[in-house]
């Protein structure tokens, strides 16, 4: 399963454009899209791919020659929304160009931009059939390198749209909650989304699409396939909430916590448990590779299920990284 993301800078701005891809990089980006709007885009993809390491998608609308001048500039996929190219010999003619560049096409559908006099009102089955219309006008091509997506920003439609689709067809299909908001909201939409399909053994690549921070979106997305458990993180973090029996910060302890495992990472892949109180405290901490139960002002000191010490409060995190730091070399 691939994380995939897109710059927000200018494709044609190659400098702030690598800044940014190298950075998406470096946060666990699998795949990264770029807006293709003019000739000085497309043109930009040839130097832009000779300096990143993940495949690169050109994202093409309205100008179907965009898509033949990005293919020449090395592209490594392309993505075409249903309908906004044109008439069918020009998305034949996109086709046949990515046949002979052996690169494959992502059709990209999204409830916003289906065509309403053909479909009608957006739903789960307009998406399906918008874009199983665009697959069979490349399948009488024999092209068949193809990816669906079927975005939209209501997730009971999404969800239903991707069933649909995973019953109808073989094809991969790349996995989004389209125009999901900013961080917050976009983030609960994309995980209830996103989740639940993967939950099903449905989609090959995500999206998650925030108003924000591209490199937001590859947080979202990695934590995401961390907890469908399709991808472990150097850590996972488990917390419990506050509540009257919490003895201790809390809120403060795991916000530390996390703060050192972020500027240090494991060495090897670790669930941390940091617990406040002593009803599910020593249970969850015991479960975690290591972990912290909270008292009174202190805490015990929990790795691979056994309680090794109980040491004051303001010692906690300090005690805890000493086990984080063993774990990693005493495996």
């Amino acid at each position: 399963m691939s994380v995939q993301s897109m710059t927000n800078s200018s494709t044609a701005d190659i400098k702030t454009t690598l800044a940014q891809i190298h950075a998406l990089e470096s946060a666990g980006c699998d795949i990264i899209r770029v807006a293709v709007p003019d000739e000085q885009a497309a043109a930009a993809i040839r130097q832009i791919k000779a300096e990143i390491s993940i495949p690169l998608v050109a994202d093409i609308h309205f100008q179907y020659k965009l898509a033949l001048a990005s293919l020449d500039s090395g592209a490594d996929k392309l993505r075409i929304n249903p309908g906004n190219i044109g008439s069918n010999d020009k998305v034949e003619a996109v086709a046949r160009a990515a046949a002979e560049h052996g690169v494959p096409i992502r059709i990209g559908v999204n409830a916003g931009s289906i065509d309403r006099a053909k479909y009608g009102i957006p739903s789960a089955e307009a998406l399906v059939e918008s874009g199983l219309d665009e697959v069979r006008v490349m399948e009488k091509l024999g092209f068949e390198d193809i990816v669906l997506s079927l975005k939209a920003f209501d997730v009971p439609m999404m969800i239903r749209a991707y069933e649909l689709a995973s019953q109808r067809c073989d094809y991969p299909l790349h996995l989004g909650v389209t125009e999901a908001g900013l961080a917050w909201e976009g983030t609960i939409r994309s995980s209830v989304g996103i989740g639940a399909l993967l939950a099903h053994g449905i989609g090959d690549t995500l999206r998650v699409s925030l108003t924000a921070n591209p490199l937001e979106e590859v947080k979202v997305g990695r934590e995401i396939l961390n907890s469908v458990g399709l991808w472990r993180r150097p850590f996972t973090l488990i917390s419990c909430p506050t509540c009257g029996r919490c003895a201790i910060d809390i809120a403060e302890i795991a916000g530390e916590v996390r703060l050192r495992l972020e500027t240090n990472p494991p060495k090897a892949p670790i669930t941390v448990a940091v617990m406040g109180c002593i009803v599910n405290g020593p249970g969850e901490a015991s479960l975690a590779d290591v972990g912290i139960a909270g008292g009174k002002g202190s805490g015990a000191i929990f790795a691979r299920g056994k309680m090794l010490r109980s040491v004051g409060e303001d010692e906690l995190v300090d005690e805890l990284m000493v086990e984080v730091e063993k774990f990693g070399t005493d495996t």
